[in-house]
């Protein structure tokens, strides 16, 4: 890693060089917009132990499935509420800049969608929140109707069609990964030429295998994260603290106009 008195000034100029910029997000990215990191203390895997939350456990164990849904009902309306802050918006001006190959979400919150990305360049790799599927046969459900079920004492809510279990769309421990997201996912990783990683502790795989696979492929690196990562020592720039802060004076440097805050009057 190259020491840069000013890593936010080093970190524009490989953006405004770069052509194909492949973004990473994790939940750093989202606890600015009112989204606690589940797995930091205090948080839900304090008040439930993960392990006995698993998918099999989910598809074999109704009172599992009880567990799940309390929780879900919990932490639901702090997802469907939160609002897009700047790193979000960040993102928007390198894809409207022409820059941005992908972007790849560890977060299952929509807040990229929400701010304006084009969804068909988001690769959410561990699901999303906002849908629900039967996991007998696929079907999907919007959640906030699923929700409102629960709110009306549908324990377990279950699929119209064909009487299965319901469950948020999101990966679940043990669960295997989504292959077609995963694949376009490092797909990305293999084309771009700059990754940046923003809000990403780099502990949890394979989404932590990206931005080394990206490197591996001989593209450059920054990370955006308040603490150390574990690939600190293979970025090109490294910047310690707030992701909105961060990228907004980031993108602002690399001549990518960001766009204006939800409510923000827009530039004539």
């Amino acid at each position: 890693m190259s020491e840069e008195r000013d890593p936010c000034q080093r970190a524009a100029e490989l953006l405004r060089e770069a052509e194909r910029v492949l973004v990473l997000t994790g939940a750093g990215i989202s606890t600015e917009s009112g989204i606690p990191d589940f797995r930091s203390p205090g948080g839900l895997w304090d008040r439930y132990d993960p392990s006995e939350l698993t998918y099999d456990r989910f598809r074999a164990s109704e009172q599992t499935r009880r567990i799940y849904w309390q929780i879900a009902a919990e932490a639901y309306p702090v997802l469907r509420d939160a609002r897009p802050n700047a790193a979000h918006r960040a993102v928007v001006a390198i894809e409207r800049a022409g820059k941005l190959l992908g972007l790849v979400t560890q977060n299952v919150d929509g807040l990229h969608q929400k701010a304006g990305s084009d969804p068909a360049k988001v690769v959410e790799i561990h699901g999303t929140a906002l849908r629900v599927t039967c996991i007998d046969c696929g079907r999907e459900y919007d959640r906030e109707q699923v929700h409102q079920r629960v709110l009306a004492g549908e324990q377990v809510p279950r699929c119209d069609a064909c009487g299965g279990p319901l469950k948020p769309a999101t990966i679940s421990f043990g669960q295997a990964m989504p292959e077609r997201e995963t694949a376009q996912a490092f797909r990305w990783a293999a084309e771009c030429d700059l990754a940046i990683v923003i809000g990403s502790s780099l502990v949890v795989y394979p989404a932590a295998a990206i931005p080394q696979e990206a490197v591996r492929a001989g593209a450059r690196l920054i990370i955006v994260n308040r603490e150390p990562t574990p690939q600190d020592s293979s970025a090109s720039v490294v910047v310690r603290g707030s992701a909105g802060e961060a990228m907004t004076r980031i993108v602002t440097l690399a001549g990518c106009p960001m766009p204006p805050a939800e409510g923000e009057p827009t530039s004539p």
